[in-house]
């Protein structure tokens, strides 16, 4: 089950609404649901709240470090608490999935973002729940760290908000620990497509059909 949800962005208003914020966007959509209030918190270099879900102890974290130093919060946090690394899930931007699509993992490599390389360095293991928010990708690396840090055209950022609310229907799912559950109710970014009704029969088809000679 998951006891620490982290959202990872970069603290300030100019950063607020970058395409890099998205893991923050998620925590604070987290805190609206279970109506609590994120406050700082020294010894954990970030934003904190922290509630009882059914009975259990469920922490939020917003490192407020720069991403690049992620890590430092999330570690000092878990550690203190007694928080095993398949206990945390960390909420981030990803440039392999477009706007409007999330997927939950386990493990896994950083892929060259920043907040999740200092956490594996701080944590020392890459075995913690990931929830990857699709951001798209500019098409081209040298243009990555600006489109990280710019805003998302708007059509994007509904994309975005999309997602994210789907993925806070997962969170009952998630505090559970029923993780395969959660991802299918994440990973579905569209609902089934309904059937094409079937076109009504001609009048008289029935007749016609059976009056007809059969071919030999």
């Amino acid at each position: 089950m998951i006891k620490l949800l982290v959202g990872l962005g970069n603290p300030g208003n100019e950063y607020e609404d970058t395409r890099h914020n998205a893991g923050f966007w998620w925590i604070d959509a987290v805190a609206r649901e279970l109506k609590v209030s994120l406050v700082p918190e020294r010894n954990y270099h970030g934003l904190m709240a922290r509630t009882t879900v059914n009975g259990q102890t469920v922490w939020l974290l917003e490192p407020q470090t720069f991403m690049n130093l992620s890590g430092k919060s999330v570690s000092a946090l878990a550690r203190f608490f007694k928080i095993q690394p398949e206990e945390i899930l960390v909420a981030h931007d990803e440039l392999d999935i477009v706007p409007g699509e999330a997927k939950l993992k386990l493990g896994g490599s950083h892929a060259g973002h920043n907040g999740l390389r200092d956490i594996h360095a701080q944590l020392g293991t890459a075995n913690y729940w990931r929830l990857r928010i699709g951001v798209g990708h500019p098409g081209d690396k040298a243009e990555v760290v600006s489109w990280v840090l710019k805003k998302p055209m708007l059509e994007h950022r509904k994309a975005i908000d999309d997602s994210i609310f789907r993925a806070l229907t997962a969170l009952p799912l998630l505090l559970a620990g029923d993780m395969e559950k959660a991802m299918v109710r994440i990973h579905t970014s569209k609902p089934p497509r309904p059937k094409p009704p079937r076109p009504p029969k001609a009048p008289n088809a029935e007749a016609s059909e059976m009056s007809a000679p059969k071919p030999e």
